[in-house]
């Protein structure tokens, strides 16, 4: 049994250890009840900024940067992706070969997503805003980004990598990946780390360029996977061609069905 000279006798014999306090779910009694209010803590002034960098906060960030994009492209519709290099001049054939993408893309009723910058992205959104249809761009804040590019009309700024690539992903039904440096090859990598562990249902991947894609393909397929580290690629689900009009249909093939 309890030592009694521990509790408070004057107190009501239903509260043996004095006052209840409630702080949200909580229940605090005796020398558990704070000096200071939730709201009173709330609304003090703060001299201390510190917190603004500390991880609670961040996460706040973090959460309202989903929030934001789950709020801007929950009624997209049908999308694919197309990613590429930021560095890609306007004279380039790929630069052309991405704006036909765009218009192709967008003349079948569906959205094209890229991440907002200039270059292939530039140009996929270019095609895509010019034969009227809904271009996105997924900006990443970078010290030396140059920001959302003319031809987006529907753009969305993001703090976060990851949170940036989980937009990609959720909205897109398939992706065509233009030649490109670390960024294009983290995105296509995250796409097809999803599709051989099955994580999403089907996303086919098209590399536009053989040239440029061959060597990487050959390296995956032999050496890779020769060491027994991956499953043999889906021939059905990741494809390497030169022809815009294939890496459309191809991208468009879960959207038709």
């Amino acid at each position: 049994m309890a030592d009694e000279k521990n509790f408070d006798l004057t107190a009501p014999h239903d509260e043996p250890l004095g006052q209840t306090y409630h702080r949200g779910p909580v229940i605090l009694r005796g020398p558990m009840i704070p000096s200071n209010t939730t709201t009173g803590n709330l609304l003090a002034p703060e001299g201390d900024t510190d917190w603004l960098h500390m991880d609670p906060w961040r996460v706040l960030r973090i959460q309202a940067e989903f929030v934001d994009g789950f709020g801007a492209l929950a009624e997209l519709g049908p999308a694919v992706s197309v990613f590429g290099s930021a560095r890609t001049p306007r004279t380039d054939p790929t630069y052309r070969a991405a704006r036909h993408v765009g218009r192709k893309l967008a003349e079948a009723g569906v959205a094209v997503i890229t991440g907002g910058g200039p270059g292939i992205m530039e140009a996929a959104n270019c095609g895509a805003a010019r034969a009227g249809g809904t271009s996105v761009g997924l900006g990443i804040e970078l010290p030396h980004e140059q920001g959302i590019n003319k031809w987006v009309n529907l753009g969305i700024t993001f703090r976060y990598f990851f949170v940036r690539k989980t937009m990609f992903v959720k909205y897109s039904s398939g992706a065509i990946i233009f030649p490109g440096g670390f960024g294009t090859l983290d995105e296509a990598f995250e796409l097809l780390t999803l599709v051989q562990t099955h994580k999403v249902t089907r996303v086919p991947v098209v590399l536009f360029g053989s040239e440029y894609w061959n060597g990487l393909m050959g390296w995956l397929e032999e050496t890779v996977a020769g060491f027994g580290n991956i499953s043999p690629l889906d021939p059905d689900l990741v494809m390497v061609t030169d022809d815009e009009d294939e890496a459309v249909r191809v991208a468009l093939s879960v959207i038709r069905g």
